[in-house]
């Protein structure tokens, strides 16, 4: 109990300007501090190319929605309001990077509550990475890796649990436990975000009707992408073009 007590001692007598400058050397890291208000008060190197900043000043002060799309900045503000409301972290969370709208990425974040020394809460701490550097984080991953790189490459294809698994040399109540360990989420949803990501892209890049995106993306019908599409972005998949071509 005494070395304990020492040790916060002597973590509250540390000033966080000393700590800070540390994320800026992890290079596949993207670290933030937000207040309550959801605004950045510290950010590291690859925060700030996440949000198109030359440097930390610039961010000080806005919010998402200073940076990303609206339907994303929306995401990402209601996790984190949803930290503040209730202390409760958010791990493992797969999301799509904050890059352009449609890309293909997916990032996965952690986010934490901060309370100041009288236990009030006063905003949170996070960090995410793109899943692509995961993959090679640990030996875990490394047996995950053929999979994933499946999952991104033929998510369009039937991909069954069963080939995923025997692509992992797994079984597959081991694979799907592994993957739901590795990545926060099972397979299937994790090809649902692939697939709905990829969809941005086409919608906002392409002229192709939504039934054509739809098969493009590995949906069986018009009707199952409109559902599935609506289910993650909140709007259908015509109304999110069109308010991407405004």
């Amino acid at each position: 109990m005494i070395e304990y007590i020492k040790r916060q001692a002597f973590l509250q007598s540390i000033s966080a300007d000393v700590l800070l400058p540390l994320f800026d050397l992890m290079p596949d890291v993207s670290f933030f501090i937000k207040d309550e208000d959801c605004r950045f008060v510290a950010l590291n190197r690859l925060g700030c190319e996440f949000c198109g900043v030359v440097n930390e000043l610039d961010a000080l002060g806005c919010t998402d929605r200073d940076f990303f799309p609206a339907n994303r900045a929306d995401e990402y503000i209601a996790d984190d309001k949803a930290v503040l409301s209730t202390g409760n972290p958010i791990l493992n969370r797969i999301e799509s990077a904050p890059e352009e709208e449609g890309s293909p990425h997916l990032i996965v974040t952690n986010k934490i509550p901060l309370r100041d020394r009288e236990g009030k809460m006063i905003g949170i701490a996070g960090f995410s990475r793109r899943i692509e550097k995961l993959r090679h984080a640990s030996a875990a991953l490394n047996q995950l890796a053929k999979a994933v790189d499946t999952l991104h490459r033929c998510y369009a294809d039937n991909l069954s649990t069963t080939e995923l698994a025997k692509e992992a040399g797994l079984s597959i109540s081991q694979f799907e436990r592994s993957f739901r360990k590795a990545f926060g989420t099972s397979p299937r949803r994790y090809l649902l975000r692939v697939r709905i990501d990829h969809a941005c892209r086409f919608l906002t890049e392409s002229s192709n009707s939504i039934a054509t995106i739809a098969h493009q993306c590995g949906f069986y019908d018009h009707a199952h992408f409109t559902r599935a599409f609506a289910a993650e972005k909140g709007l259908s998949p015509s109304h999110f073009r069109k308010q991407r071509l405004e």
